[in-house]
């Protein structure tokens, strides 16, 4: 009887490991499915600012999808330590329009003159022109050559414009000038352009005016100083008279113009920066009073 007994006890024991070891893989696959998807197809990001009102507000929680361009690829260790690094990306199963809201790195980590990619620091806007967009804003309000559709929050531009006319910028504390901050352009955030966005393989010409709106992005593109002697242009050391673009650049803007720091102030958006496209609200929470905003639950980002 002792012996069944102790048998029966073993059975059962190891009954109990085997069904451990089960949950345990049920969990790590579960677990590896999870990343695989935030990795590839689909990730959350916490809204914390009012840039994005009224379509998005403080407190929101988004989706974000990464197929519409392709889940990128890269070494995460070191982009976190700062080092540079190579970005691919999966194959893309939709496209990018005018309009959408994306989340990307922020691209000036470090210093406004360098952009740079810093896996800590997010932002959420809408893409208002595309690669091989020449965009123009006129009186606060965004255009772009060929295109008649309405870009961004027009209410918004209207407000930014009717402060300005009536000379009360500074009472809202808004900064009026732009990027590229330089004498031979001297944009602001009301009269801006006419700015071509690159596509990549697009050539352009050198000229001192280029160099000025285009420095950042050929310096990162490059991984050298852009030099003016005159007119003439230097990458380093070797005199260039034109320059085929890498990348495909876009120009980013808040909703809420008058307090968003967007593409008006710090320029193009490299796209291998962007993680992807909001499409919906799942959560959302009231900071103020920590309630949940129940009619924004699963709306869809327009």
């Amino acid at each position: 009887m002792e012996n069944n007994d102790s048998g029966k006890k073993k059975k059962g024991f190891s009954w109990i490991i085997d069904k451990l070891l089960n949950l345990f893989l049920i969990i790590c696959g579960v677990v590896v499915i999870w990343i695989l998807l935030q990795v590839t197809c689909i990730a959350s990001f916490k809204i914390p600012s009012d840039s994005m009102e009224p379509a998005l507000l403080p407190g929101d929680n988004i989706l974000v999808n990464k197929c519409v361009m392709g889940g990128r690829i890269f070494n995460i260790r070191d982009a976190a330590e700062g080092k540079e690094v190579s970005i691919s990306r999966l194959p893309s199963l939709g496209k990018i329009k005018r309009n959408d809201v994306l989340v990307f790195n922020f691209p000036y980590p470090a210093r406004w003159d360098s952009i740079g990619l810093n896996l800590m620091s997010y932002y959420v806007k809408r893409c208002v022109a595309l690669p091989g967009d020449t965009f123009e804003i006129k009186q606060a309000h965004y255009m772009v050559r060929g295109c008649n559709e309405p870009l961004g929050n027009i209410e918004s531009q209207d407000i930014l414009m009717n402060i300005v006319a009536n000379g009360r910028e500074k009472d809202y504390g808004i900064v009026m000038s732009g990027y590229p901050y330089n004498g031979i352009v001297n944009w602001n955030i009301v009269c801006f352009g006419p700015l071509y966005l690159p596509a990549k393989g697009d050539v352009i010409e050198m000229n001192p005016k280029h160099a000025a709106l285009y420095r950042n992005a050929i310096e990162w593109e490059q991984k050298k100083k852009l030099y003016q002697r005159g007119d003439t242009l230097l990458l380093n050391d070797s005199v260039i008279s034109t320059y085929r673009f890498k990348e495909n650049y876009y120009f980013m803007a808040g909703d809420k113009v008058m307090n968003s720091q967007d593409s008006r102030y710090w320029g193009l958006l490299p796209e291998p920066f962007i993680v992807g496209k909001a499409v919906r609200i799942w959560k959302s929470v009231d900071r103020g009073t920590d309630e949940i905003r129940w009619k924004r639950m699963f709306r869809k980002i327009e």
